[in-house]
């Protein structure tokens, strides 16, 4: 199985064992699924004139998964820069917000904080007795991406949406409003934080558009965790931008390739101004 693993082409696997072992950008997008499809590391790195490879994993869901990953990212090389994708997931309190770290356990006993997190989700001692139990999560599609590729992922990690069938109708929808704040979710936020001051990298968070509005004070734990420590935060979603492009938009939450072009144009040109000036307001 840990064969089966190294060798899938099935989305996730490939692209955490490419990370983990391979990739060197100057640049690391890291998020779920609205990181794996809505940047363009080519536009990006057009614009900034560094090497940027998208590290999206679909459906990885939260903060417990990222930290996990970067821990493990951190042992081979150090990005210049990370741009995290960040959600309400991140913040606040779903029924099993340690659902998708088994996507990681084929590395446990790696590394001593990506183990921890197995500590919490309380299935440190499963894998750590029975070896084959690492591999479940992902096993029976690890083993069909051995004989076929569900979409193609490119040198540079990105995973482009086609064009749906059905383009979103009507006005956008008021998005759901947010449950509790987990305040353990915030503390890793904030270890995740200073890991990367800690290795001296660069950390931008943003929040790709969606075709939802939201109120103004939405993401305002977020916000609270990024200012206090100087991080900056670029909040396309509760801007409202592409509200006026529907047809860019795949569902509420996601956008296709058109979009995923337009919006890379325009997070490349501010992360190009980030770069170069040490805090930038976004409102």
């Amino acid at each position: 199985m840990w064969w089966v693993n190294q060798h899938t082409k099935e989305n996730a696997g490939l692209k955490i064992r490419t990370m983990i072992n391979d990739v060197n950008a100057d640049v690391l997008l890291m998020g779920t699924s609205r990181c794996n499809r809505h940047y363009v590391p080519s536009i990006i790195s057009d614009s900034i004139g560094m090497s940027v490879y998208n590290g999206g994993i679909d459906a990885s869901d939260n903060i417990y998964a990222h930290y996990t990953l970067l821990n493990l990212i951190l042992q081979r090389y150090k990005p210049k820069v990370i741009c995290l994708e960040v959600s309400t997931n991140d913040f606040t309190n779903p029924q099993d917000p340690f659902s998708t770290v088994s996507f990681f356990a084929p590395y446990f006993g790696n590394n001593e904080q990506s183990d921890s997190i197995f500590h919490l989700a309380g299935l440190y001692w499963q894998y750590k007795l029975f070896h084959l139990f690492r591999f479940n999560a992902k096993a029976t599609s690890n083993i069909a991406g051995l004989y076929v590729t569900p979409q193609d992922v490119g040198k540079d990690g990105y995973v482009p949406s086609p064009q749906p069938t059905h383009l979103i109708e009507g006005k956008p929808a008021l998005a759901e409003v947010i449950g509790n704040v987990d305040n353990q979710k915030i503390l890793f936020i904030q270890r995740f934080i200073d890991i990367c001051k800690k290795n001296q990298i660069k950390l931008i968070f943003m929040i790709s558009p969606a075709y939802t509005t939201i109120n103004k004070r939405h993401y305002n734990k977020l916000k609270e965790v990024a200012e206090k420590n100087g991080t900056p935060l670029l909040d396309y979603h509760t801007m409202g931008v592409f509200l006026d492009h529907p047809d860019y938009f795949e569902d509420s939450v996601h956008l296709w390739g058109k979009g995923a072009t337009e919006y890379s144009k325009i997070f490349a040109s501010q992360l190009k101004t980030l770069l170069n000036i040490k805090a930038i307001s976004v409102n």
